[in-house]
C-alpha cells in the first residue's frame, strides 16, 4: 500500500473528503517525527511502539575499494509490533 491508497483507505473508512484524510495522514506524521525528534517514543497499545536508539560509532568497510572507513555515531528508528498486529497477522 502507498501512501495515495493509505489516503483513500482512510478517507473512506473514516468518510473524509480525500483533503481531509491527507491532512489526518500528514498531522499523524508530523507527530510521530516531531515526538521521536525529542527522543519520546510513539507508543500505540496493542499496534506498535516506535523508538528511538542510539548507535555507537563504528568501523566498516567500503563495498568498491574494500577500505575501512569510520562511521560516526547516530541514531537508529525501531519499530516492535503489538500484540494484536502480531496476531492479527498470523491469522490467530
Amino acid at each position: 500500500m502507498n501512501k495515495a491508497e493509505l489516503i483513500d483507505f482512510i478517507s473512506e473508512k473514516a468518510e473524509l473528503t480525500k483533503a481531509a484524510a491527507t491532512r489526518a495522514l500528514e498531522a499523524f506524521q508530523e507527530c510521530i517525527t516531531t515526538s521521536l525528534q525529542k527522543d519520546e517514543p510513539v507508543v500505540l497499545t496493542n499496534f506498535c511502539t516506535i523508538t528511538v536508539s542510539p548507535v555507537a560509532a563504528r568501523k566498516g568497510r567500503n563495498p568498491l575499494t574494500g577500505e575501512e572507513i569510520s562511521i560516526k555515531a547516530g541514531k537508529r528508528v525501531k519499530f516492535k509490533v503489538g500484540k494484536a498486529l502480531k496476531d492479527a497477522v498470523k491469522g490467530g
